[in-house]
């Protein structure tokens, strides 16, 4: 199995398990709030569905994406929560419908992308694998906001571990966000998975390190808990730095969960 469809068969498997989170919710309970401040759980699949839709364009449609992209450069800070907005308006059953049948175009389109061809986005372009990593990313932080809404405990998968990488590959941007230089020294990150292995990246030698558990370091990169609640050490001044101001998510320097 290529990169690409590993990935987007993780991706698959996460949007599935959001879907049978919500599928058979009373259209009341759609709107109960999560812990994004204003969104309910319909602006939690609006998202997706909205950020799956452009996805796609950027796959099958580059001409139509740079439309989108124009619109987005005109509200740059406040495009992405006005179509959440705009589509959480949707009836749920029209909503969830329409997010099943944007989202499984997509995966299939990831799949007939070509090797070396990059996906233009808001930020760098992306390779096929790592658009579908990004989505997994986002699926799998928006899903938590919609089960912490809901009361629900997902146990951690294997698949946290693109949501772990996309964390680590998105270190200098996290700094550079904040106006910040990246450090110069490579790190160390060593997360102890759900079945107790473990992942790694940089060498074993490096200064600055990074160490705890792969679905806290998760929850630090998305944002989704307050670091002082999370199994994830630093060793070194930039790596606590970087742990202060971790973010895998595009866009201007989150605001994190207190």
């Amino acid at each position: 199995m290529s990169t690409a469809e590993s990935v987007v068969a993780d991706l698959r498997a996460e949007s599935d398990d959001l879907d049978a989170m919500v599928a058979d919710l009373p259209a009341a309970t759609w709107a109960f709030a999560t812990p994004a401040a204003g969104w309910t759980i319909a602006h939690q699949i609006a998202h997706l569905l909205w950020t799956d839709r452009v996805a796609l364009l950027s796959v099958t449609d580059e001409a139509g994406f740079n439309v989108v992209l124009g619109a987005a450069a005109e509200d740059p800070a406040g495009f992405v929560d006005r179509a959440a907005e705009d589509l959480a308006l949707t009836a749920p059953a029209e909503l969830l419908a329409d997010w099943r049948v944007t989202r499984g175009l997509l995966h299939d389109a990831l799949l007939t992308v070509a090797d070396g061809r990059k996906l233009p986005w808001f930020g760098p372009p992306m390779s096929a694998p790592s658009m579908a990593t990004a989505r997994l990313m986002e699926t799998w932080a928006h899903g938590l906001d919609v089960a912490d809404a809901l009361g629900v405990q997902r146990p951690p998968t294997a698949r946290l571990r693109s949501v772990a990488h996309i964390g680590v590959r998105t270190r200098d941007f996290a700094f550079a966000v904040h106006g910040l230089a990246a450090p110069t020294d490579v790190f160390h990150v060593e997360l102890r998975t759900p079945d107790g292995s473990m992942w790694t990246w940089g060498p074993a030698d490096a200064v600055q390190r990074v160490t705890g558990s792969a679905e806290h370091f998760c929850l630090l990169v998305t944002q989704r808990r307050p670091r002082a609640e999370l199994d994830v050490a630093a060793v070194g001044p930039d790596a606590e730095q970087w742990l202060a101001i971790a973010q895998a998510f595009a866009g201007p320097p989150g605001q994190g969960r207190g």
